[in-house]
C-alpha cells in the first residue's frame, strides 16, 4: 500500500504510545505528514525524531479546547491545513459502577468523548472554511471499541464513551455530508496494548482470551489496511460507517 496516502496532512491523537504511535509510523510509511498529538510530549519528541520531518510533535491534551486549536495552529504553521484526523486519544479506568468514583467517570467521558467531540470538530471547522466541499479530501477516523456492543463487568463508563463515539461518528458524517468531509468510526477488538497492562498475562485475562471463538487476541496490524483505506481518496464514497474489526471477538 506504499503511497496510498502521499500529500496528505494526519492529525493524529493519543499519539504517544499503542495505536497512536502504531498509526503514525504507518501513516508516514504510506506517504503521509503527520502530526503526533499528546500530553506526553517525551515520547512523541521520541516517536517525531524516528520518522523524521515528515512527522511533528505537538504537546496536545484533548480535554483543554485551547491546547487542541493550539495544535492545529502549530500543524498549519508547519505543514499546512490538517486534511485527515484520527481522534484515538482515550483512557480507561477499571471499577465496577457502584465503586467507580466521580471523578474517574468525568476524566473518562472527557477523554474518550469530549475530547474526540473536540478534535474532530476543530479539524473539520478548519477543512470547511480551507473549501474542502469542493475538494472532498475531508477524512476523520474516530478510534470506537467493541465494549460499545457488549456488556460486561468493570468497564461501564468507558464502554458507554465508546458507544457514544459511534453513534457521534454518525452524527458528524451527516452534517459534514456535503462539506466534503468523510466520517467514519473504526471499533478494535481485544488488542495488546500500553492500555491493557497486564491485563491478558493475568488469569483473567487469559480465560477471557480462551473464551473468545478463535481463542486469539487482534493483532494491533489488523487495523492498517481499514486505517489507511479510510484516511485515503479510494474511501470518497464511505461515510458515517461503523467497522468492527475483532477476529470474531464479538460475536
Amino acid at each position: 500500500m506504499a503511497g496510498k496516502l502521499d500529500g496528505r496532512i494526519v492529525m493524529v491523537t493519543g499519539a504517544s504510545s499503542g495505536f497512536g504511535a502504531h498509526f503514525a509510523r504507518l501513516l508516514v510509511g504510506e506517504g503521509a505528514r503527520v502530526v503526533l498529538g499528546a500530553r506526553r510530549i517525551d515520547r512523541i519528541a521520541a516517536l517525531a525524531g524516528e520518522l523524521g520531518q515528515a512527522a511533528l510533535a505537538v504537546a496536545m491534551d484533548v480535554t483543554d479546547e485551547a491546547s487542541i486549536v493550539a495544535a492545529y495552529d502549530a500543524a498549519e504553521a508547519a505543514f499546512g491545513t490538517v486534511d485527515t484526523v484520527i481522534a484515538n486519544a482515550g483512557i480507561a479506568i477499571e471499577g465496577r459502577s457502584t465503586e467507580l468514583d466521580v471523578a474517574s467517570v468525568e476524566s473518562v467521558v472527557a477523554t474518550n468523548f469530549t475530547g474526540l467531540y473536540l478534535t474532530a470538530r476543530e479539524g473539520a471547522k478548519r477543512m470547511i472554511a480551507a473549501g474542502f466541499r469542493e475538494s472532498g479530501r475531508g477524512r476523520v477516523v474516530l478510534l470506537g471499541s467493541i465494549t460499545a456492543m457488549l456488556t460486561g463487568q468493570g468497564d461501564a463508563a468507558y464502554a458507554a464513551t465508546k458507544a457514544g463515539v459511534a453513534h457521534l461518528g454518525r452524527q458528524f458524517a451527516r452534517e459534514w455530508v456535503r462539506q466534503g468531509i468523510n466520517v467514519n468510526t473504526i471499533q478494535p477488538g481485544y488488542i495488546q496494548t500500553e492500555i491493557a497492562g497486564d491485563w491478558f498475562q493475568s488469569e483473567g485475562g487469559k480465560r477471557q482470551i480462551a473464551a473468545f471463538h478463535r481463542r486469539r487476541l487482534c493483532p494491533i496490524e489488523a487495523l492498517d489496511g481499514p486505517l489507511v483505506f479510510l484516511c485515503s481518496d479510494a474511501a470518497q464514497y464511505v461515510t458515517g460507517a461503523t467497522i468492527t474489526i475483532d477476529d470474531g471477538q464479538a460475536l
